[in-house]
């Protein structure tokens, strides 16, 4: 197990670099319980069980617990990944090897013990890896459950994560904040409430893509117009919609020799 080396000065400028990339790239970054999980996290430290769907998800981890629940954050990744990329130790990420149930073992008490505090926050992608966003089930594993089970001041909070592309040029990050999840002393009891609250969060958000409920989640950001693309296309607009909007020719009626001409060349 790789435990988390965290780094403040290191974490403040790679937490900036998250939030400067995600707002570079998405139109617009979308919210539903997000005032619950703040106040909640004021409360008590939280343990976030999110689906894992993409290369973005821990530069959204690190962004949300950081600027949108103000939180000290880590998240438990696969040590594989963390040798390969060493410097996510350095803003909280902890590395298990997924493989082996004594690094499992160690890595789940090192999570416990940053859960010590309100305002704490882990993160945990229980798939263990990326899954497309329309897998079901989720397929969980147990270590989150284990970490809500023997972390007994922390608070379960299920989240689903989607990026979806619709009518802008720039996708929607969609961030669904569920009710928090009773800990269970059965881990496969636990396990499968977790994948549970999970999904019903992305339920949630795939009926907001389609219109239903939308307004439930709110707009935490919102990129400004892209301006040399709107020009170009209102320039673009102007200049084609005579040529493509004026009405076609009527046809000319036959004359009388034209009408005989026809006639008498139709077979018959």
């Amino acid at each position: 197990m790789i435990p988390a080396r965290k780094v403040s000065w290191f974490n403040a400028w790679f937490s900036g670099h998250a939030r400067s990339r995600i707002q570079a790239t998405f139109g617009e970054v979308r919210a539903q319980g997000l005032d619950r999980a703040r106040a909640l996290a004021r409360e008590a430290p939280l343990l976030v069980v999110s689906n894992h769907t993409s290369w973005w998800d821990p530069l959204v981890a690190m962004h949300v617990s950081t600027h949108l629940l103000g939180t000290d954050g880590y998240a438990m990744m696969d040590a594989k990944n963390l040798r390969r990329l060493p410097f996510f130790a350095l803003v909280g990420a902890f590395g298990v090897d997924l493989d082996k149930p004594t690094d499992g073992a160690l890595g789940m008490r090192h999570a416990a013990r940053l859960l010590d505090a309100p305002g704490k926050l882990v993160w945990v992608y229980p798939q263990g890896q990326e899954r497309p966003i329309t897998e079901r089930p989720l397929g969980f594993r147990p270590g989150s459950a284990e970490i809500a089970r023997v972390s007994r001041k922390a608070r379960t909070v299920p989240v689903g994560l989607r990026y979806e592309f619709g009518g802008t040029e720039r996708p929607t990050l969609w961030l669904s904040f569920g009710e928090p999840v009773k800990a269970e002393r059965d881990t496969t009891k636990g396990r499968a409430a977790q994948e549970e609250a999970v999904e019903a969060e992305l339920s949630r958000i795939e009926r907001a893509v389609r219109g239903e409920d939308a307004e439930s989640f709110v707009v935490v950001f919102r990129a400004a117009p892209a301006r040399v693309g709107g020009v170009l296309e209102a320039m673009l607009a102007a200049m084609t919609r005579p040529w493509v909007m004026r009405a076609p020719k009527a046809a000319s009626p036959l004359s009388a020799g034209d009408a005989r001409t026809k006639a008498t060349s139709s077979p018959p």
